[in-house]
């Protein structure tokens, strides 16, 4: 359900609130094309392969956890991240993707991703 953006408090959230809605209008995963869903913290970075179809996550790539593919959610982090996705994308014979950066903008940690990805081989 949609929340009102009047009613949220932060003006930076509302404002990524309303991108992040824009997005997901727009962007739509399949089997040939997944969509990589971004979540960007302070201290992590993850990101989900997902078929929009049938509903499933495909695989998760992520900063923590027993299965971390890099220390801190810097650009240097986000490299390796960015090449661990192209990694998983091409063992699932996966050649494209669709790229959902969850409402944040489009500089800095998201940029140095989405041109990780890029670079090992991945159209986005």
């Amino acid at each position: 359900m949609r929340k009102n953006t009047s009613k949220i408090k932060n003006e930076s959230k509302a404002k990524e609130y309303r991108r992040r809605l824009s997005i997901r209008k727009k962007v739509v995963g399949s089997a040939e094309a997944p969509r990589l869903c971004v979540t960007k913290s302070n201290k992590h970075l993850r990101v989900q392969a997902i078929d929009d179809v049938k509903s499933t996550t495909l695989f998760s790539v992520q900063t923590f956890g027993k299965s971390k593919a890099a220390e801190h959610a810097n650009a240097e982090g986000a490299k390796k991240v960015g090449a661990v996705v192209a990694a998983s994308l091409k063992k699932n014979n996966l050649a494209r993707a669709v790229f959902d950066r969850s409402g944040k903008q489009y500089t800095g940690v998201i940029k140095a991703l989405a041109d990780s990805i890029r670079e090992n081989g991945i159209q986005i």
